[in-house]
């Protein structure tokens, strides 16, 4: 498999625990952010958010401690959800929280990119706490309007069409 296809991947399906755990941590750093009022780390939570839309877990140290640690260490059987619509939440909270960064870093502007980390840390707070996931709400909105291909709307409707495909790749793979 291609070095860069591998690298810039996003797992479909996710986790649902794992990505409770994210959103957990993503929680604690902006509380901490917040409470703190260090800009850096805005930075942080930037370069965290857009490393998880690039490549999931793969470059992001805090994807990498909820899917290789802590979600395996939890009583709970893994639950799979959708890749597509938490690599659109994560695309949320990269626009969020780098609007933030060049706020506060590049314009001095602390008061708009706390707000900015206040409005992220809720909806990070009901995704970690309720499971509830205002992305993927928003994905699904604009899925019913026709602004997603019905492809990944088909993989996001049944699961069992992407585990087939990875079976094919697989075999294929064997062969």
């Amino acid at each position: 498999m291609d070095p860069m296809r591998t690298l810039f991947h996003f797992p479909n399906p996710v986790n649902e625990i794992a990505s409770r755990i994210v959103a957990t941590g993503v929680v604690v750093m902006v509380a901490a952010a917040l409470v703190l009022r260090q800009p850096w780390m805005v930075a942080v939570l930037a370069y965290g958010f857009v490393a998880r839309v690039l490549t999931g877990p793969t470059l992001s140290p805090l994807g990498q401690l909820a899917t290789r640690y802590l979600a395996k260490r939890l009583p709970f059987a893994a639950r799979p959800v959708p890749g597509a619509p938490k690599r659109f939440a994560q695309g949320i909270g990269a626009v969020v929280t780098v609007s933030a960064a060049v706020l506060v870093l590049g314009f001095g502007e602390r008061g708009p990119a706390w707000v900015l980390l206040a409005v992220l840390g809720v909806f990070a707070l009901l995704e970690s706490a309720l499971g509830l996931c205002m992305g993927c709400k928003m994905f699904a909105v604009l899925a019913r309007a026709g602004l997603v291909p019905e492809a990944i709307c088909e993989e996001c409707n049944d699961l069992s069409l992407r585990t087939r495909r990875l079976a094919e790749v697989g075999a294929e793979s064997a062969a």
